[in-house]
């Protein structure tokens, strides 16, 4: 419908924006990740992190969200910069007395033919007591994919 294609329209600026091109490949991924966002409505929102991986240090992150209007923010270790987010994530939720679902499985794609700064598709799987679910990110970098992803999974437990 019209309203779909505004959105998938208004992403593709926005993707353009932030890299050099947004090529035919991509469109598959930009408009499975526009239309998986209109199947919740969105409480919680990733409003800001600091992604830190250093040679020779345990990846870290400091990550603010924001939970029905309410503001959280914590930093934790992991062993990679996704795991680390979501260290620091659990801690903002632990406080809360909320239980996340476990990641049971990662999927990244990119279109082929692609190239370093290909939109990367991020696919997680996730298991909470009473289902299992998948979300999905789109960003030109990995990490961000999947913290998107992560942010899609927030709004639906």
């Amino acid at each position: 419908n019209d309203e779909e294609i505004k959105k998938v329209t208004e992403r593709i600026i926005e993707l353009g924006d932030k890299k050099e091109r947004v090529t035919k490949e991509d469109l598959p991924f930009i408009i499975s990740d526009v239309l998986d966002s209109e199947s919740y409505q969105q409480k919680v929102f990733v409003r800001s992190y600091v992604l830190t991986h250093s040679k020779g240090l345990k990846p870290s992150t400091t990550v603010s969200v924001e939970i029905d209007g309410e503001s959280y923010e914590q930093n934790a270790q992991g062993d990679g910069q996704f795991d680390a987010f979501m260290n620091a994530l659990r801690k903002v939720y632990e406080s809360k007395k909320i239980s996340l679902p476990n990641l049971i499985d990662y999927a990244v794609r990119i279109p082929p033919g692609s190239h370093s700064d290909a939109l990367c598709e991020t696919i997680i799987t996730w298991q909470s007591p009473n289902k299992e679910f998948t979300t999905r990110g789109l960003d030109s970098d990995q990490t961000v994919s999947a913290i998107k992803a992560t942010e899609k999974m927030l709004n639906i437990i």
